[in-house]
C-alpha cells in the first residue's frame, strides 16, 4: 500500500490556505491520498489585511470579523496547521524543511511537494528603528492583526505629552493605498494628520489623476508633503517619537507615525536554497504556480506575469494571492489549472465627513507603458456616475490609455464620487480580453438614470479617445 503524498505549505494566509484546501478538495475528488501540513510563524491565519485600516478607523468593531477561517476551522477541514513556528532552512535535495517553535525548540518535516506562500512583510526603514533594532515607540506598520491592535492602543492612549488641550498629531509615511487609507483613518479619529511621500500620493496613477486625490485630502484637512522623504527622527526622553524632519528641511511634531512605505517579498528562505527570484526579489512561478520540480509558490512572495507586457511584475494583492493559491492547490492534487497573469486592477477610497473620493485603476499607467516601449495615447474625460438630474449623481474623471496604431486598450484610471470606482471592472474585463478602445466604446452596458448616464462614463471616455486617435 503506497503512503500518502505529503505537501508542506509555508504560510497560512490567503495563498497558503487557498492552496491547502484546494489540494485537499482535489485529492478527495480524484481519490488521492494527501497529507497537508501548514507552517505559520504568527498566531493568525486567513484574515483580511485589507480590512485593517477600516478596523482602525472604527468601521469594523471586532477583529474577529476580519477572519475568514479560524485555526480550529482549518484543522477541522483536514489541514495539519502548526502555528507560531518559523521555517529556517530548506533542503531541496533531501526534501526537508527545518523550523523552530516559539521557544526555540527545533523540528523538521520532510515533504514530497513544497508550497512557498510566505507573503511580503512591511518595509521598515532604518530611521524607524532604535539601535537595538526595535521600532521607535509610536512608529508602526499596518500589516497584520497585531499591528491593528497596536494602532488601536496608540490611538486610544492619552496624549503623550500629558496635555489634553493639544490635538494629537500623526504622520503617515507613504502615499500608496495603505498610506491613503490610514490618513483617512487618522483624520476620522480626530487626529491632526500629515502625509509624507517621496513622489506624489497614489503614484500608481498618472499625475493629472493623483493631483485630484491630493487636492481632496488637503481640503479634508490633511497636510500633504510630497516629493520628499524622512531625513531624521527626534525622540523624547522615554524613546518615543517627537519630531520628523524631511529631506527638504521641514520639521513636524509627531505623536505617532504610520509606516506605509510598502512591502517586500519574503523570499529569503527559498533564495538561500538556490531558488531564483526576480527584479523585485519575488519568486518566479510559471502559470501553474511551479518554480521547480515539486516546488511551488503563490501570493505576495511572488512576481506574476503582466498580461499587457509579458514581463514579471510585483503586484501584491489579495485577489491575486487567493487565485494563485487555488491554482497551486488544484495542480498539487492532479489538476491542470493556470494563473493567467495580472493587470494590477485595484480600488480604494478616501472618505471623511466632507469628502467621498473613490480611486481605481487597471492596466498600465503612462510611465509604465512608455517603459514597456509602447506608444501610448491618453485622454481624461469628465463625467458623472448617474444622470445629472438625479440626486445621487457624482462627478468622476476617467482617464483612458490606448496604444497608438493598434488602438489596443492599455489602461484606465478613475477618480470620482460615490459609485465611480467599481466601474474599473468594465475596463479590466476589456483589457483581459485584449479589446481595443473602440470595442470598449461600443460595448452594450446598462443604463438607467440612477446608475449611469446614457453614455456610460467609461464608454464616453473611450469614445472620445477613439475619436482623437
Amino acid at each position: 500500500m503506497s503512503r500518502s503524498k505529503r505537501v508542506v505549505v509555508i504560510g497560512a494566509d490567503a495563498a497558503g490556505m487557498s492552496a491547502a484546501h484546494q489540494a485537499l478538495r482535489g485529492a478527495g475528488k480524484r481519490g488521492i491520498a494527501l497529507d497537508v501540513i501548514v507552517l505559520e510563524s504568527t498566531n493568525h491565519t486567513s484574515y483580511s489585511a485589507c480590512g485593517l485600516p477600516y478596523w482602525i478607523a472604527g468601521d469594523v468593531d471586532d477583529p474577529q470579523r476580519l477572519l475568514a477561517r479560524s485555526a480550529d476551522q482549518h484543522r477541522g477541514m483536514g489541514v495539519d496547521l502548526r502555528m507560531g513556528v518559523t521555517a529556517t532552512h530548506l533542503d531541496l535535495t533531501r526534501r526537508n524543511v527545518d523550523y523552530v517553535h516559539g521557544d526555540g525548540a527545533p523540528e523538521s518535516v520532510p515533504f514530497d511537494e513544497l508550497v512557498l506562500a510566505t507573503g511580503a512583510p512591511a518595509v521598515i526603514p532604518p530611521w524607524a528603528r532604535n539601535p537595538d533594532g526595535s521600532l521607535i515607540q509610536g512608529m508602526h506598520p499596518v500589516k497584520n492583526l497585531d499591528d491593528g491592535a497596536t494602532w488601536l492602543g496608540l490611538i486610544g492612549i492619552e496624549d503623550l505629552l500629558g496635555s489634553s488641550s493639544r490635538r494629537r498629531q500623526a504622520i503617515v509615511v507613504g502615499g500608496g493605498y495603505i498610506g491613503l487609507e490610514m490618513a483617512e483613518a487618522m483624520i476620522r479619529r480626530g487626529i491632526e494628520t500629515t502625509l509624507i511621500t517621496r513622489s506624489e500620493v497614489m503614484s500608481c496613477l498618472d499625475t493629472d489623476m493623483s493631483d485630484r486625490i491630493s487636492q481632496a485630502m488637503k481640503e479634508a484637512g490633511i497636510e500633504m508633503l510630497t516629493d520628499t522623504q524622512v531625513a531624521k527622527v527626534v525622540t523624547g526622553p522615554a524613546g518615543e517619537v517627537r519630531e520628523i524632519a524631511t529631506t527638504d528641511g521641514r520639521v513636524r511634531t509627531a505623536d505617532m507615525v504610520v509606516l506605509g512605505i510598502g512591502v517586500s517579498p519574503a523570499s529569503e528562505l527559498g533564495a538561500k536554497a538556490g531558488l531564483p527570484v526576480g527584479a523585485s526579489n519575488g519568486y518566479l512561478p510559471d502559470p501553474a504556480g511551479r518554480i521547480s520540480d515539486g516546488i511551488w509558490a503563490a501570493g505576495d512572495c511572488c512576481e506574476a506575469i503582466h498580461r499587457l507586457t509579458g514581463d514579471y511584475a510585483f503586484m501584491p494583492l489579495g485577489t491575486h494571492a487567493n487565485k494563485q493559491g487555488r491554482v497551486v492547490g488544484e495542480n498539487l492534487s492532479g489538476g491542470d489549472a493556470r494563473f493567467d497573469g495580472v493587470l494590477g486592477t485595484a480600488i480604494t477610497r478616501f472618505v471623511t465627513d466632507t469628502h467621498h473620493v473613490e480611486i481605481a485603476r487597471t492596466g498600465l499607467s503612462t510611465s509604465e507603458a512608455v517603459s514597456a516601449g509602447l506608444a501610448v495615447r491618453s485622454l481624461v474625460t469628465e463625467g458623472r456616475t448617474a444622470s445629472g438630474y438625479m440626486p445621487e449623481a457624482s462627478p468622476m474623471a476617467t482617464k483612458v490609455l490606448a496604444e497608438e496604431g493598434t488602438r489596443r486598450l492599455l489602461g484606465m484610471q478613475i477618480v470620482g464620487g460615490r459609485g465611480a470606482g467599481k466601474r474599473i471592472d468594465t475596463a479590466a474585463a476589456a483589457l483581459w480580453g485584449g479589446m481595443t478602445v473602440d470595442d470598449l466604446a461600443g460595448m452594450d452596458l446598462a443604463y438607467a438614470p440612477p446608475f449611469a448616464t446614457v453614455w456610460e462614463a467609461v464608454q464616453l471616455a473611450a469614445r472620445r479617445l477613439a475619436d482623437r486617435m
